[in-house]
């Protein structure tokens, strides 16, 4: 039953439920707050599992998103290693995996997206599996040795991020992807040559067209095959990559509107007053557009969180920031403002053979979006035209 005193809860315990738990303190909340997370490892960095983590390059403290004694400052309670398995709306309560019941004042879905999973033959051998949390990354040590061969299935950014990590690691390194070139989804075609050349001059082999059948092996991987690939490629380890899916389920048992993610409103409501939804799992209105659209990224997590978290308290602050992104590769910082759907034109600033540029997405003469290569000052600028609503002349981007 619900009451004044029941706590806000928290489905999800990363970047979009610590921000909310921290944003409803800085708002002035009083009350407690649960986060719930199915790991049992405190909140840490996401970002990183296809980096640093996934090659044991730093230690897991230093990706933590705040030290544990903040949580018990703050009055933030975790509950860590749990799964809630149900909400019940009408009673303002929610069920755990325990079989107990906890009742809500509010309630944050921050679910976040899993990977989306391969049904193949084989894929249950060793060495083979996925990147969404700190236990799939470490699953991976024991087959991250220099010489052994690696086999990466998709060339979005995670497996472009896992395939350097792996390079300099000093594995000999494939990456398979079905598409005809790389990041095909959600960069220009000089963008995506621009990255196969970079991985390719460090010695990562780039496939396109090549779409994964089976995994060969007894117990443990040896081999990915190919649809119109008539030799195998070697493997002592196979990490998949090949998109995500938000984890929506708990939503639509409840009742809620689900629609490619969660569907909320600009303050992160969903249809019921006292429910929320933050974080890759939600489907949202875009700003200044009659778009709405889900996104990947840890910047709208944290925007979504301090709009939620706004509303609870009784504030408005729509969530209208601009999108941005980002990805390291080697020592290539890409970064992304803004989302290029619909673009007809794109404008190169720079030298991309000096690993130094920024392509400039239009429709029509409208700035849409910028991906920045080592070239944060391109970043920057069209970051600040974008959230104010600017464009830019086509030369002008050329002759600066």
């Amino acid at each position: 039953m619900r009451t004044a005193s029941n706590p806000v809860i928290v489905i999800g315990a990363s970047h979009a439920a610590v921000q909310l738990g921290v944003s409803l303190r800085q708002e002035g909340y009083r009350g407690d707050i649960v986060l719930i997370g199915q790991e049992k490892h405190p909140p840490y960095n996401r970002p990183p599992l296809s980096k640093t983590l996934l090659t044991q390059q730093v230690d897991f403290e230093r990706t933590m998103l705040r030290q544990m004694n903040f949580y018990e400052t703050q009055g933030i309670a975790l509950r860590l290693g749990t799964t809630v398995t149900g909400i019940l709306p009408d009673h303002h309560e929610i069920e755990l995996d325990s079989g107990e019941r906890l009742a809500f004042s509010k309630l944050v879905i921050a679910t976040g997206a899993s990977p989306i999973q391969l049904n193949l033959p084989g894929i249950d051998l060793k060495g083979i599996g996925y990147l969404r949390n700190l236990d799939d990354a470490a699953s991976f040590a024991p087959f991250i040795q220099p010489g052994n061969k690696a086999v990466v299935v998709g060339g979005g950014y995670i497996g472009l991020e896992a395939a350097a990590a792996l390079n300099q690691a000093e594995l000999s390194v494939t990456v398979l992807e079905g598409m005809d070139r790389v990041l095909q989804r959600v960069t220009a075609p000089q963008v995506s040559e621009f990255f196969r050349l970079a991985h390719e001059r460090r010695g990562v082999s780039i496939v396109t067209g090549a779409q994964a059948t089976a995994f060969a092996g007894q117990e443990q991987v040896n081999a990915v095959t190919c649809l119109n690939n008539t030799n195998p490629f070697e493997a002592d380890m196979v990490i998949i990559g090949v998109g995500v899916q938000p984890n929506t389920e708990i939503a639509s048992n409840a009742g809620l509107s689900v629609s490619n993610g969660i569907v909320v409103d600009c303050y992160c409501q969903t249809e019921d007053s006292d429910i929320f939804a933050i974080g890759d799992c939600t489907n949202f209105p875009r700003a200044g557009t009659d778009q709405r659209i889900r996104l990947e990224s840890v910047p709208n997590a944290v925007a979504q969180a301090k709009s939620a978290a706004a509303a609870i308290c009784g504030r408005e602050l729509p969530h209208n920031s601009l999108p941005w992104f980002w990805s390291d590769q080697y020592g290539l910082k890409l970064q992304i403002a803004g989302i290029n759907t619909g673009y007809d034109d794109v404008v190169i600033r720079g030298k991309m053979e000096d690993e130094h540029f920024s392509a400039w997405y239009f429709q029509g003469e409208q700035l849409l979006a910028v991906d920045a290569v080592n070239a944060m000052k391109d970043f920057i600028q069209a970051k600040k035209l974008l959230s104010e609503g600017l464009t830019i002349r086509k030369e002008d981007v050329t002759d600066h």
